[in-house]
């Protein structure tokens, strides 16, 4: 036997044989002292209580509204906070700022009931980032941002899906604008999610196309890796009168798991051309403002 195995067998020993009551491990359940007293051991329980109860977190976050950032600080304090809000927190974010959307992505009744607790393609996490977060372009160095607010209609997803591919459902953002120093033009960047990519005919036409996936660029709301539309030519005309930018000056991008982003540069408009657009009321625009049948999506902070 070593010396530092004896000095170890010491140890334990006088420990359980010294004065006052003894003490013994019982592992991964609690510690129990000669008084019968039990201490519980979180750590080995394995259940969330206190602060971090998911009922608990779940009325905390809905008496401030759902706020996306404080669900980021809080997912950033410890790995079991992270897992709550993987689980639990950004499914039920998603399913309060955008409920008809996150209904109709899950597959639910018309009535826009709310989805069962399970999964949904690339992860609630993801899902929220795509909802909240614009990915800006790394090309022209816009950084990514929260947005204040954001709309996304299936309406706009129509003019980014080819004609072979109409029956699918894709969720498309207005594009967000920003100003890039030295451009003459607006630089938007836009982003969306599509409803069962797995199945979608979307992705048919890629595989049958034989498409590959870009080497350099990957999805920034679930890292996944993404095809180039562009470079597949998938990309119909009338997603660049949609976003009112030049024909050619146009990217996007979409990942396996079915998230779209993409940039383009916006054309300046001309007073008439305002106006022709203004008074073109037959878009889903004027119709779900007022609660129309189209059940787009509008997301606040």
């Amino acid at each position: 036997m070593s010396g530092g195995t004896r000095n170890t067998r010491q140890f334990f020993e006088s420990s359980s044989s010294g004065g006052g009551g003894r003490t013994s491990i019982d592992e991964g359940r609690g510690v129990r002292d000669g008084g019968g007293g039990r201490v519980a051991a979180a750590r080995g329980s394995g259940v969330n209580t206190g602060i971090l109860d998911e009922h608990v977190l779940s009325l905390v976050f809905r008496s401030i509204n759902w706020d996306p950032q404080a669900v980021c600080t809080a997912a950033c304090v410890s790995r079991r906070m992270r897992a709550v809000a993987e689980r639990v927190l950004w499914r039920e974010l998603c399913i309060s700022r955008a409920p008809r959307m996150v209904a109709s992505l899950a597959g639910a009744g018309a009535g826009g009931a709310a989805p069962p607790p399970g999964r949904i393609v690339g992860g609630w996490p993801a899902l929220a980032k795509m909802l909240f977060f614009c990915c800006g372009a790394a090309g022209p160095g816009v950084p990514g941002h929260f947005t204040r607010m954001s709309r996304f209609s299936k309406t706009s997803g129509r003019s980014f899906l080819s004609r072979r591919c109409r029956s699918d459902l894709l969720y498309v953002s207005d594009p967000c604008e920003h100003a890039v120093a030295g451009a003459g033009d607006d630089l938007g960047a836009y982003r969306g999610v599509f409803r069962g990519f797995m199945r979608s005919r979307t992705r048919a036409c890629l595989v049958g196309r034989q498409a590959a996936l870009d080497p350099r660029v990957r999805c920034p709301y679930c890292g996944a890796r993404v095809w180039s539309m562009v470079a597949a030519g998938m990309v119909p005309r009338t997603a660049w009168r949609r976003l009112g930018c030049l024909e050619g000056r146009l990217e996007y991008y979409v990942c396996v798991s079915g998230h779209l982003h993409g940039n383009c540069w916006l054309a300046r408009l001309t007073s008439s051309e305002g106006e022709h657009d203004a008074g073109s009321g037959s878009d889903s625009d004027a119709s779900t403002q007022g609660g129309g049948s189209d059940d787009d999506g509008h997301v606040a902070l």
